[in-house]
């Protein structure tokens, strides 16, 4: 499995950011089969503010500059042009960018446990 991380801003104002979230308890199925079809397996997404993160799993052969074959039904193409009049580029999008990679920065799995650590959460002595 791959995992990606996206950022982008949705518009600044408060009825358009409660459309958005409506809209996202009710994604049109086009639009998940869509995905599903190209190889994700799994799409969270996340708002603090208007600024929104998404997690994107695929599976191992995924191509993300094929991401936008998802929307080949014309269905999902208007799914997708809906979704861009509530959202805007992040700040520290290139030019051309809509949701732009994340760097991953930290991965607890890049740090093995210690035997000391982990004899310590079992409740033994470590001397």
């Amino acid at each position: 499995m791959r995992v990606f991380a996206q950022a982008l801003d949705l518009v600044d104002d408060p009825a358009r950011v409660d459309e958005y979230l409506r809209h996202h308890r009710a994604v049109w199925p086009e639009v998940t089969e869509g995905l599903r079809a190209i190889g994700v397996r799994g799409m969270r997404i996340w708002r603090g503010g208007t600024r929104l993160f998404m997690l994107v799993e695929t599976d191992d052969g995924f191509d993300p500059a094929r991401y936008q074959d998802y929307a080949r039904d014309p269905r999902a193409q208007e799914w997708d042009a809906l979704m861009r009049g509530f959202q805007r580029p992040a700040p520290f999008a290139k030019d051309g960018e809509w949701w732009s990679p994340l760097e991953e920065v930290f991965d607890l799995a890049w740090f093995p446990p210690s035997a000391a650590a982990t004899t310590a959460r079992h409740g033994a002595q470590t001397t």
